[in-house]
C-alpha cells in the first residue's frame, strides 16, 4: 500500500460551511473519489485512520464533519476509549445534535460534498463510492438514491433504522438507486431487527438493484469502531474485505 496525505478541507453547504477530512495517496494524481459518513460519535482520529486506510489502497477519501452545524470537529470532547455503558451522558448529549441533521438536511448537505469532489483536483471525474457506518450507513442509502448519477456504489456496516415504517425510511429509495449496494448488519442489533433487514432485502430485490446483505453473526452494533467497547476485530476485517471488493469491481 503506498503512503498518504490528509489534511482538513473547508466545504460550502446551503446551511453554512462543514469542516472535513481529506486524505489520498501522497504520490499525487486524481483517484476514484469515496465519500466516507461518521457514526454518531462525530470525526475524530479513528475515523481519519480508515480514511487513511482507504486511501492507501488508492482512494481520495472525504470524510465530512456531519454535525458541523454544531461547532467544528471535535463537536463532543469523547474520552479516548468509549463506552456509553460507563458514559450514558455521551447520548443525552448527543441526541439533540443528531436531531439536527434531518435527512432534508443530510440530503442537501450530501449534494454540496459531492459537487466538491466534482472539483476537487484529488478526485478523478466520474462518480464516486460511498461507504456509512451506525447512521451513516443511512445516509449512504439515501445518498445513493437522491444522487444515482453520481454515485457508483455505496456500502453501510452496522447501520440502524435502515427500514423502518417511517414515511422517509431509508429504504422507500430503492427504485431510484442504480448503484451497487453492499450492507454488513450487526447481528442482535437493536436498532435493526430482522423484521427491518427482511423489508430492506424485499425493497432492493424488488427495485432490482444490484446488492448483497449479510449478517455478521456475533458483532454487536459499533463493530468497525476500535476506539469504542462495541469494537469487533474478526468483524472489521470482514468488512474491509466485503468494502474493497466492492471498491474493486467498482473502479
Amino acid at each position: 500500500m503506498t503512503s498518504v496525505q490528509g489534511n482538513v478541507v473547508d466545504i460550502p453547504t446551503e446551511d453554512g460551511v462543514a469542516d472535513a477530512y481529506l486524505t489520498r495517496p501522497s504520490d499525487g494524481g486524481s483517484r476514484p473519489a469515496v465519500l466516507l459518513s461518521m457514526d454518531a460519535f462525530g470525526l475524530r482520529p479513528r475515523l481519519e485512520a480508515m480514511a487513511d486506510r482507504l486511501a492507501a489502497h488508492g482512494y481520495t477519501v472525504l470524510v465530512p464533519n456531519l454535525f458541523y452545524r454544531a461547532g467544528r470537529a471535535p463537536v463532543l470532547d469523547l474520552p479516548e476509549f468509549i463506552d456509553t455503558a460507563a458514559r450514558p451522558d455521551i447520548f443525552q448529549t448527543l441526541g439533540p445534535i443528531m436531531r439536527q441533521l434531518t435527512p432534508e438536511a443530510a440530503m442537501r448537505d450530501a449534494g454540496a460534498y459531492l459537487r466538491w469532489l466534482e472539483s476537487c483536483p484529488a478526485a478523478a471525474d466520474g462518480p464516486v463510492a460511498l461507504t456509512g457506518y451506525c447512521m451513516g450507513a443511512r445516509l449512504s442509502l439515501l445518498t445513493a438514491g437522491t444522487y444515482p448519477d453520481r454515485v457508483a456504489a455505496a456500502a453501510g456496516f452496522h447501520g440502524g433504522r435502515l427500514a423502518t415504517e417511517d414515511p422517509d425510511s431509508p429504504h422507500l429509495v430503492a427504485g431510484r438507486v442504480t448503484a451497487e449496494l453492499y450492507f454488513g448488519h450487526a447481528d442482535h442489533d437493536h436498532s435493526l431487527p430482522p423484521e427491518q433487514i427482511d423489508r430492506l432485502e424485499k425493497a432492493l430485490t424488488e427495485a432490482g438493484v444490484r446488492h448483497r446483505c449479510e449478517v455478521y453473526e456475533g458483532a454487536g452494533h459499533g463493530f468497525t469502531q476500535s476506539d469504542t467497547a462495541a469494537y469487533d476485530r474478526a468483524a472489521d476485517e470482514r468488512h474491509w474485505e466485503a468494502l474493497l471488493d466492492l471498491l474493486n469491481r467498482t473502479f
